[in-house]
């Protein structure tokens, strides 16, 4: 069970003047439950390298088991500083997708045209793509054979546009998430803020809030038949 990770490399926060990233807790959490299943996995970015953290996400607030654990995990944290560039990626190595969120992947991943292409590849190929809270947001440009969006018609969630209001970062982010799916014209749900809420949908698994990113990554051990 090969899973791939794909992490943001954009650091900032549109021009606020302050560093954004990808999400602690949506890697971590993620990163052991797949690991403990068994799951081999790779870790990739659009750079290479480190991937930008968040500094918020390493806050004492918001802070988990499965964090403490990455905070003491040498191995993993070699795996993170070493991920390979997304330009050297070839989908069929790999049985499923997996994107963490934080705010970063509005700005690059959203728009990276080696994501994208992996992501209509695996999709195509029948391999499960996961995405939680703003990693969604890398659908946005993943089309279908007739040209139409691959999220439309589907059912699924990401990070709310009341979540977004409430980190007050409305008008800083590219785009509004929920706002763009239902663009697109996906089924979009959520639950009340920071609440977990998971929604899967034949190959695609998907996840409202950092509260979710152990869900989504159960979900997706599920739909691999672990």
């Amino acid at each position: 069970m090969k899973i791939l990770m794909v992490l943001t490399s954009h650091d900032q926060l549109g021009n606020t003047g302050r560093k954004t990233g990808f999400w602690l807790e949506e890697f971590a959490a993620p990163y052991y439950v797949l690991s403990d299943a068994g799951a081999e996995i790779t870790l990739a970015s659009p750079a290479g390298g480190q991937p930008p953290l968040d500094p918020k996400s390493a806050e004492a607030d918001f802070l988990t088991d499965a964090t403490r654990r990455f905070d003491a995990d040498a191995q993993a944290q070699a795996a993170l500083a070493n991920t390979l560039k997304l330009s050297g990626i070839k989908a069929d190595e790999y049985d499923a997708l997996f994107y963490p969120g934080g705010h970063g992947p509005l700005w690059d991943l959203a728009e990276d045209p080696q994501s994208i292409a992996l992501i209509e590849s695996m999709y195509v190929s029948g391999k499960p793509v996961a995405a939680v809270c703003h990693a969604p947001g890398v659908l946005k440009g993943a089309t279908l054979a007739d040209g139409s969006a691959l999220v439309k018609g589907k059912s699924l969630t990401g990070f709310s546009n009341s979540e977004e209001a409430a980190v007050e970062l409305t008008d800083v982010v590219p785009f509004l998430l929920e706002d763009l799916l239902q663009e697109k014209g996906a089924n979009y749900s959520s639950a009340d803020d920071w609440q977990p809420y998971t929604v899967t949908d034949g190959n695609l698994i998907t996840g409202q809030n950092p509260a979710s990113s152990e869900q989504v990554a159960q979900a997706l051990l599920k739909k691999l038949g672990q």
